[in-house]
């Protein structure tokens, strides 16, 4: 007898515990078979999705967001739903991305076991605050934007990759190019002749004004002399006035857009007729929407990658992508669409391999890459960057047809930068 009340009594609680489950993964939306059969792979984005550059980050984003709906929509990969982290590494008090919160969200990707990749970050300075700590957790990142060499550069390895593996991968190249290459546009092709180099003392706006003013000076252009902007500051026209008393035959401007606005508006009203130029940084529509027309108008801009969005081949993805999002992509919204298609490659070889399909095969596959994507063949060299050197050169010209903030259609593509 008391074997038995035993026997009924184990089955009264078993069944208690296995209604308590039910009734506890119906409320996570759960079902007990559903539970066990859900895969989910996340792909965190970590981009500056307020502030300044939230215009062109949300492009970014997008672009990187289309590339995981279309896979998803074809039944995920390698068995696996992917979901993507959207974190913000901008704040309020920067005004535009800030390398403390970019350090925050790559402690917060690292921790979450699920996360087998990361497309981003946009900016440099985020990218050197995320990738010492990307590093410890041997999780790969994969910037569409991000340029400045030091991140990737095997003398700095010690600093942006402490556990030795390259995990910061990008779809464009790097300042190394990018800056110089650009000068070579100025000597050669605008016959400048003398040059004031401004940035706005962030990564990126340092690295690239320092190697494109290392190379106007091999090239014979005169540097008259160089000047940090605080993005912060509200008026420029103190160093402007100097500027102009030189009368140098360009300006060029390592930045991005929160002081990259101002200066545009403002060297408008001091010096209108001077050659202006810079970086990605101003490949931007929130230049355009910040400095607007005039001002914008004749400013030079490159990309550290080629010009896609104006190509036959591409014109069907572009116009399905301004179907989904209402708004033309930019160049580096397509890099983001690589960069995805990237990761699910490396998902889906990583899983062919055998192998748990974590984070750590992921990043080794994503090292392997050998991938035609929409700008054409994607592979990395062993510090990450890609193979692709192209850097490309627009000229803002208005076209009143079109929105002024829209990319597309008012920045006019010239055509490759010299290289050497």
């Amino acid at each position: 007898m008391h074997r038995r009340k035993t026997a009924v009594l184990g089955k009264v609680l078993a069944f208690g515990l296995v209604a308590t489950l039910v009734v506890t993964l119906s409320l996570l939306g759960k079902s007990p078979s559903s539970f066990a059969q859900a895969k989910t792979l996340y792909i965190g984005i970590n981009l500056p999705l307020t502030g300044a550059d939230a215009e062109d980050a949300e492009l970014i984003k997008d672009g990187a967001m289309m590339a995981i709906d279309d896979q998803n929509a074809k039944g995920g990969v390698a068995g696996y739903k992917l979901e993507a982290i959207v974190l913000n590494d901008a704040t309020a008090t920067a005004g535009q991305y800030d390398p403390a919160q970019a350090a925050t969200n790559a402690r917060q990707l690292v921790a979450n076991v699920g996360v087998v990749a990361v497309v981003g970050p946009q900016m440099s300075g985020s990218g050197k605050a995320m990738s010492p700590i990307l590093s410890e957790g041997d999780l790969a990142t994969i910037t569409p934007s991000s340029t400045n060499p030091d991140i990737t550069d095997p003398k700095f390895a010690s600093q942006f990759r402490p556990n030795g593996k390259a995990i910061y991968f990008r779809t464009v190249t790097t300042d190394a190019y990018q800056g110089p290459n650009m000068a070579n546009f100025f000597a050669e092709k605008l016959n400048v002749k003398s040059v004031y180099v401004l940035d706005d003392s962030g990564a990126y706006g340092v690295g690239i004004a320092d190697s494109f003013q290392k190379r106007a000076a091999a090239k014979g252009i005169k540097v008259l002399g160089r000047d940090q902007l605080n993005p912060k500051e509200a008026d420029y026209t103190t160093v402007l006035t100097k500027i102009k008393g030189m009368n140098p035959d360009a300006i060029y401007y390592g930045g991005v857009d929160q002081a990259g606005s101002k200066l545009a508006k403002q060297s408008y009203d001091v010096m209108p007729k001077v050659i202006k130029g810079g970086g990605d940084g101003m490949y931007s529509a929130n230049l355009l929407k910040g400095a607007g027309f005039p001002a914008s108008e004749g400013w030079y801009a490159t990309i550290a990658g080629p010009h896609l969005t104006e190509s036959p081949q591409v014109k069907p993805w572009v116009e399905r992508f301004h179907t989904k999002y209402g708004k033309y992509p930019g160049d580096y919204s397509i890099t983001a669409y690589d960069a995805a298609l990237v990761i699910i490659d490396a998902i889906k070889r990583a899983a062919a391999s055998g192998k748990p399909v974590d984070r750590h095969s992921v990043r080794d596959a994503i090292q392997t890459t050998h991938l035609q994507t929409l700008q054409g063949m994607v592979e990395f060299d062993q510090n990450g960057d890609i193979k692709s050197r192209v850097v490309s050169v627009f000229q803002v010209h208005h076209n009143p047809e079109y929105k002024d903030d829209d990319i597309l259609h008012q920045f006019k593509y010239i055509g490759v930068a010299p290289q050497e």
